[in-house]
């Protein structure tokens, strides 16, 4: 199992609550099941009280991602420790499931949890991939998204740090408020308006209606016959 994996468990807890709108779909054994994802024999072990405990979790995730987002790298590692200091793996090397095509393991990296309940196993992981995502990537590079009132989280895996949002969804529509909001910009700055067309309001555009009728041209004198 890749190590980029195990990150993902902590972005996946950490999106299961909307904050700014007031969404929480982490309501249910069966959402704390849905986590998991492929691993249905851990997700067997959730109860009805890993629900509240995973609530709980998710708040100190969530908390890491917060102080990243503020620059506060110092306390974003705190919050990080302090989760694997209380929920500890052991590092494996596997090769199950894993065949290259001469037949033999693809070792890998696992990471074996030793949970007391449901709750234990999946913060273990969570924390310890998000671990592992801090120290190759940086702490800057665990974001959250800036269109608001989104603030999902995401890892950043850019080649130049560039991610600001969570998906394709948000940057777009983040994208499409700032065009909007810069062309409200313009039409209220200083000069915008009917100046914009070389006119102004003291001075209208004449129109057939208002115009001064034009001088008529001076007429040329009949020639006389005598200097013909």
């Amino acid at each position: 199992m890749e190590l980029a994996y195990y990150s993902d468990y902590a972005v996946r807890l950490v999106n299961t609550e909307e904050p700014a709108r007031r969404k929480d779909s982490l309501t249910s054994v069966e959402a704390v099941r849905e986590l998991f994802g492929s691993s249905t024999q851990a997700a067997r072990r959730a109860g009805d009280a890993d629900v509240t405990r995973f609530r709980g979790v998710r708040a100190r995730l969530r908390a890491v991602f917060e102080a990243a987002d503020r620059g506060e790298q110092e306390q974003a590692v705190h919050l990080l420790n302090s989760l694997l200091l209380e929920f500890p793996v052991s590092p494996q090397v596997s090769g199950h499931e894993y065949l290259d095509e001469s037949g033999n393991p693809r070792w890998h990296m696992h990471l074996a949890e030793h949970p007391s309940n449901a709750t234990a196993g999946y913060a273990a992981i969570a924390a310890m991939g998000l671990a592992f995502h801090l120290t190759e990537y940086g702490v800057d590079r665990l974001g959250l998204c800036q269109a608001a009132p989104c603030r999902n989280a995401y890892l950043d895996t850019s080649t130049n740090r560039s991610r600001r949002y969570c998906s394709d969804r948000c940057a777009t529509r983040a994208n499409v408020a700032a065009y909007r909001a810069r062309k409200r910009r313009e039409a209220e700055a200083p000069g915008a308006g009917p100046e914009r067309t070389g006119r102004t309001e003291d001075s209208p555009q004449r129109t057939s209606e208002t115009a001064e009728p034009s001088t008529p041209p001076t007429p040329v004198p009949a020639a006389d016959p005598a200097e013909r």
